[in-house]
């Protein structure tokens, strides 16, 4: 009875957003506060989330609940037999804790987005437009199927798509919207393929049935590297929506979007799909394609952090930052610390829409100017979106007291461990450098943003702090942002509620052969034993890993702070010098590694070659042959026409002429008289014996 009630409350998670939408549309121009209706809506379904949370994880812990219901089906197909193919909602511990995530956020971002977007002219199609989103994202999240993912990674898709590029008559948000838009199509496309091969060989979309079948030694083409290459295709899915290298160029132009929508989409939700799906799939990855992701999510952690350095715009800095934390996401996944990964995800998606809003708070204050060039001094007259600034870039620097502390904590002890189990060091290096850039940049937006001088002081004069319906959800999301809520012991996550009870432990359902050694069982394997993926080897490397990976990213994180208060706030460095010394580098950051300019000479400018080279070969070629054809078939159209009217119609007219000329020849002696006749016989008679006399 309690699980029905779970699968019941979870179908209100689902549609209610839905309804929201489309009520708020369809009224949105007769009904000037139907917003409210979307927000109402939201706040139910935040505390249907919270309900599903709680029953989740005090009545069935340890449970997996299921309910399917099949969709369509077909019998006796050529290829594949009878099909049967379902939808279904699935809800373990992670469905509960990201349904969670997912409502508190949206449901802040609508509150906050009362006063933010006050006074634009598409007020109530932008809730609607948050409603169909929140639909999209809680569709991937129940989901026990690849296929329903699929589908709802599409809405996302589509509904980022109309938030991103909201203000459409700007040509530059128009612009960010369809690079979204394609960008993500790019790695859904790969994403399509493996899912084609997982249905090929499955006969199923079901994320049980494929892990079971796999556990039973069912592989695609019979091939464990054809397994790798499935996951591979599968996770350029998380490579579009996480905004991963080399399809991360996306993000930072959807800053175009409304800063609630920054929030929403780039902190906690449409990008942490991409998470999400590594996640839900993480029990066919082998070790070949986990190395592959690991490596992916090292890339993608590293670049936009040394981009972020350099970055003007307050919402750019923050952009590059969620790219760089969901590399380090991606990269926990690599390397096996799946429950740190998710937990990363939670945490992050806390202080960074703290942050992601605490920037829409500067901007609105300051007459919606970005740039950090022209701000300063601002932490005197907004004092609660700076202390929450403060708190939630604390805890994306690693510091102690905070939830970031726990999460990268894990994050870098696992990779540590992973180095140390498999000599892959490049790794843990990566993360330890990041640490250091991500507390470095961090810091910097703060004291060019909240201290010293104010460079604007027009815009100065007027700000100040905003209305308490946009300053609330920073205060909840900072709080959010406390280790308390997840674990009493303050420098061990693995000690707290979390990650020892909440986070499954993850199980690998591949061939043993396609593990890193470390992941092997280390006892005889047992149907109990064989796919747990956390063997007493990688657990002793981590517990060995904690405490250096802690006092090595405390230190590199204090660095990091450090610096940006010796660089900007006590200047004992002066900045432009520097800056003129590097200058090469300094502009390589600063134009983001030349990334768009890359795509723009090559798969753009590659695209438009190909596009005009297939439009001469339709102009020239196939439209000259069409055409070429046509004057042919013209030309030998009007030679048979002209033989036919000249000669034929000629021969038949000439025929039917000369009848009529003997016919009229031959009536002048047709008389009908007897003795005409015999006069020409005789006469006739005469001429045969003259001429054979």
């Amino acid at each position: 009875m309690e699980s029905q009630f779970l699968i019941n409350t979870s179908l209100y998670v689902l549609f209610l957003p839905l309804l929201g939408f489309v009520v708020t549309l369809l009224l949105g121009k007769k009904v000037k506060s139907i917003y409210l209706f979307e927000n109402l809506v939201l706040i139910l379904t935040f505390i249907a989330s919270v309900l599903i949370l709680y029953n989740k994880l005090v009545n069935f812990p340890d449970s997996k609940i299921v309910s399917e219901v099949e969709w369509f089906g077909f019998a006796n197909t050529p290829l594949f037999g009878d099909i049967s193919i379902k939808l279904g909602i699935m809800i373990d511990n992670i469905t509960a804790m990201m349904l969670f995530v997912v409502a508190l956020i949206s449901m802040l971002v609508h509150l906050y987005s009362i006063a933010y977007m006050k006074g634009d002219e598409r007020y109530n199609r932008y809730f609607a437009y948050l409603g169909i989103f929140t639909f999209s994202m809680n569709g991937i999240v129940l989901t026990h199927n690849i296929l329903m993912m699929y589908i709802f990674w599409e809405l996302v898709g589509l509904s980022s798509y109309l938030l991103i590029g909201f203000w459409f008559e700007k040509k530059s948000a128009s612009d960010a919207g369809k690079k979204a838009f394609i960008v993500n199509r790019v790695g859904d496309l790969g994403m399509f393929a493996g899912i084609l091969i997982l249905f090929f060989t499955y006969r199923t979309f079901s994320f049980e049935e494929i892990f079971n079948s796999i556990s039973a030694g069912v592989l695609p083409f019979n091939s464990t590297f054809w397994l790798s290459v499935t996951g591979i295709l599968l996770f350029c899915g998380a490579i579009g929506k996480s905004a991963q290298f080399p399809l991360h160029v996306w993000l930072p132009d959807a800053m175009e979007g409304p800063t609630p929508v920054s929030a929403l989409i780039h902190a906690a939700t449409m990008v942490a799909a991409g998470v999400y799906l590594v996640i839900r799939i993480f029990g066919l990855l082998t070790a070949d394609a986990m190395l592959f992701i690991a490596v992916i999510g090292m890339i993608s952690s590293f670049i936009p952090a040394t981009i972020a350095l350099t970055q003007n715009d307050i919402k750019k800095v923050l952009a590059y930052s969620t790219i760089s934390q969901l590399g380090y996401m991606i990269m926990a996944l690599g390397v096996g610390a799946y429950q740190f990964a998710f937990f990363h995800l939670v945490t992050h998606a806390f202080f960074k829409a703290a942050l992601f809003l605490g920037s829409g708070s500067v901007i609105h204050a300051m007459h919606h100017e970005q740039d950090i060039r022209y701000m300063g001094g601002l932490r005197k007259k907004m004092p609660l979106t700076y202390w929450t600034f403060v708190i939630s870039s604390l805890a994306i620097a690693g510091i102690p007291l905070t939830s970031g502390f726990l999460s990268k904590d894990g994050i870098l002890a696992s990779s540590l461990a992973f180095a140390n189990l498999t000599g892959h060091w490049l790794f843990p290096i990566t993360g330890f450098l990041v640490a250091l850039l991500t507390a470095f940049y961090m810091f910097r937006l703060i004291i060019i943003t909240f201290h010293g001088e104010p460079k604007d002081h027009h815009k100065f004069e007027h700000a100040h702090e905003s209305p308490f319906v946009m300053v609330m959800p920073l205060v909840v999301l900072a709080t959010l942002s406390v280790f308390i809520w997840y674990t009493p012991n303050p420098i061990n996550a693995d000690q707290g509620w979390v990650l020892s009870k909440w986070i499954e432990k993850p199980v690998l359902h591949t061939p043993v052969e396609t593990r890193f050694d470390f992941m092997k069982p280390d006892t005889e394997a047992t149907p109990e034993n064989e796919p747990i993926m956390y063997s007493t080897i990688y657990t002793e490397a981590m517990h060995h890993a904690h405490y250096p990976a802690m006092f090595i990213s405390l230190f590199v994180a204090i660095s990091g702070i450090l610096l940006a208060f010796v660089f900007y706030h006590w200047k004992k460095v002066n900045v432009d010098a520097l800056t003129e010394r590097i200058k090469p580098l300094y502009t390589f950051s600063l134009n983001k590694w030349y990334f768009d300019e890359l795509y723009d000479k090559t798969f753009v400018s590659g695209t438009l070659l190909l596009s005009r080279a297939l439009g001469w070969f339709d102009l020239k070629i196939i439209d000259g042959i069409v055409n070429g054809a046509a004057a042919a078939t013209k030309s030998l159209s009007f030679f048979i026409g002209n033989f036919d009217r000249i000669v034929i119609d000629g021969f038949v007219n000439l025929t039917a002429y000369l009848s009529g000329f003997f016919g009229l020849l031959f009536r002048r002696i047709q008389t009908g008289k007897v003795q005409t006749y015999i006069v020409l016989v005789i006469f006739s008679i005469v001429i045969l014996l003259f001429i054979f006399r």
